[in-house]
């Protein structure tokens, strides 16, 4: 396992790889759609399997809810994509060990959120298409009552709410940064994205594709009203947990170093994945 110092290395590597995504736009959106169409996977692949269990009155419906989510996050990390969600603490530490300039990581995050977006949207139209919820009434009244719930949040209960979620999908993958083999990766993922998951937390991306779905299969608690304001105050929340409490409070742990100094992860011999992109130490 790497040190912290170590890990941040391999941060400010991958805020470089970010920021240099703008130079090849076309590139940089796809595969920031790619990430938000794997958010939407999981969404379907909770509300399919939890569905039925919550509709049963079984209890157990959180716990498989939280484990199947986690499928999207590993389908980012290992098969590659631009998330908004974990951009924000790595770019952020880019920023902060100055390899990369504020206003390239704020375009860099802008698009990515936006791709996100409307990975998200394609992905939900092509499963409101299929008619895969209305194939499935446990799915559709899970969605449902999702909507319902978080038409009935306050806004600052959706900021906080964003920030309990981010912090603990931004230590997933701070914690891959850290590791250096695949299994260890993919558990921490795991355990990470069932804590959000199963505790009720926001995570803005996720919600690209509750909404669109809930507004293209005629949901009465999805308006367009209330998709704007989550996703400006889970957002937000997801800003400051990721970048602010994991991104900087780590830096700060390893002593708020500027630079990368790649001699110190290359002299242990590591090739290192985050976000699905493989980099053996420059």
């Amino acid at each position: 396992m790497l040190t912290i110092t170590q890990a941040l290395n391999v941060q400010a590597d991958a805020a470089r790889h970010k920021a240099q995504g703008l130079l090849t736009p076309a590139r940089f959106v796809v595969s920031g759609m790619l990430a938000g169409a794997y958010l939407g996977v999981g969404v379907i692949l909770m509300v399919s399997t939890a569905g039925p269990l919550i509709a049963a009155g079984s209890g157990a419906g959180k716990l498989v809810g939280g484990l199947v989510f986690a499928a999207a996050l590993t389908l980012v990390v290992f098969a590659g994509g631009e998330l908004a969600t974990s951009s924000m603490m790595t770019l952020t530490q880019g920023v902060a060990m100055r390899v990369v300039r504020p206003g390239r990581a704020a375009a860099a995050l802008a698009v990515t959120f936006v791709a996100n977006l409307v990975g998200a949207a394609l992905f939900s139209a092509v499963v409101a298409g299929a008619g895969l919820l209305h194939s499935n009434p446990g799915a559709e009244a899970m969605l449902t009552d999702m909507l319902t719930a978080k038409s009935a949040e306050l806004p600052h209960e959706l900021f906080l709410r964003g920030i309990l979620c981010n912090v603990l999908v931004c230590l997933a993958i701070w914690m891959c940064a850290r590791l250096t083999s695949d299994g260890p990766k993919i558990a921490v993922i795991a355990f990470a994205i069932l804590a959000f998951v199963a505790s009720g937390y926001e995570h803005v991306v996720a919600n690209m594709t509750t909404y669109a779905l809930g507004l293209m299969t005629g949901v009465d608690a999805a308006t367009w009203a209330d998709f704007g304001g989550n996703m400006l105050w889970v957002g937000t929340g997801n800003l400051v947990g990721g970048a602010v409490v994991v991104g900087l409070g780590y830096w700060f742990v390893a002593g708020s170093p500027r630079g990368s100094q790649g001699a110190s992860v290359e002299e242990e011999g590591v090739a290192v994945i985050v976000e699905g992109e493989p980099r053996s130490p420059q």
